[in-house]
């Protein structure tokens, strides 16, 4: 049986109202990313980029998955093979939905971590860096994500995964942002049918063969439901 591997991006949780880092007006547009998305900005002002996140934590507990993060959820359930979901997004919609096989590549933001000694733990609301550890009691509290600059989680997983795969899905990501953009050339290189699924053409639109354009609460469960009903 196919097994599909799909991408998810921040305009799969645009229309749960998380903003996207291009969203004119919104939450990213606020704030200089060098400050508040890498090691070294942490490293200058650890209470700025605390307060950045638990911003958006508090927007994210706020927010509910939409019919895209439940239609995925749906294929992960009913697909007959195997189903790995890739995702850029450090929000935590796609479980809430019931999606379960998932592979957070930059992050989860309700994780907290330690910069010392690497642990990892659920976030409270609110954190800041003077935080102790829970297993090695430094003051050394950072959220769970990748920032620019950082490796991010289970590259060698993933390259197997789109190894293996026989449908490559990229669903609400603008392609610019390296190593998610070079997954479908894998894909391709692999001889999987790969398949974008997004808001507006992107910089990588040229490289599938098979698009969809449209709001994500449209055109994935439209997909899903194609998928489940072929096969």
């Amino acid at each position: 049986m196919k097994r599909i591997v799909i991408l998810t991006g921040a305009g799969v949780s645009a229309e749960s109202g998380l903003g996207t880092f291009r969203d004119a007006g919104g939450v990213w547009s606020q704030y200089d990313l060098e400050e508040v998305a890498t090691p070294q900005g942490f490293a200058r002002n650890p209470a700025l980029v605390h307060d950045f996140y638990n911003h958006r934590r508090e927007n994210l507990l706020a927010a509910s998955p939409n019919p895209a993060h439940v239609a995925l959820a749906r294929l992960e359930r009913e697909w007959p093979g195997r189903v790995d979901l890739v995702t850029q997004n450090i929000d935590d919609l796609h479980e809430r939905a019931g999606h379960q096989n998932l592979i957070h590549m930059h992050g989860e933001l309700m994780e907290a971590k330690c910069a010392e000694c690497g642990a990892h733990w659920e976030a409270p609301k609110v954190m800041q860096s003077s935080d102790p550890c829970p297993e090695c009691g430094e003051p050394a509290t950072r959220p769970d994500v990748v920032w620019f600059g950082e490796v991010p989680y289970d590259m060698d997983l993933i390259d197997s995964r789109i190894a293996e795969c026989d449908i490559f899905a990229s669903i609400g990501t603008s392609g610019q942002v390296f190593p998610a953009a070079g997954f479908v050339l894998q894909a391709n290189a692999m001889g999987a049918h790969t398949v974008e699924l997004n808001l507006e053409a992107s910089e990588l639109s040229g490289m599938f063969e098979e698009r969809h354009e449209g709001p994500a609460s449209e055109v994935v469960p439209a997909w899903v439901e194609a998928l489940l009903s072929a096969r």
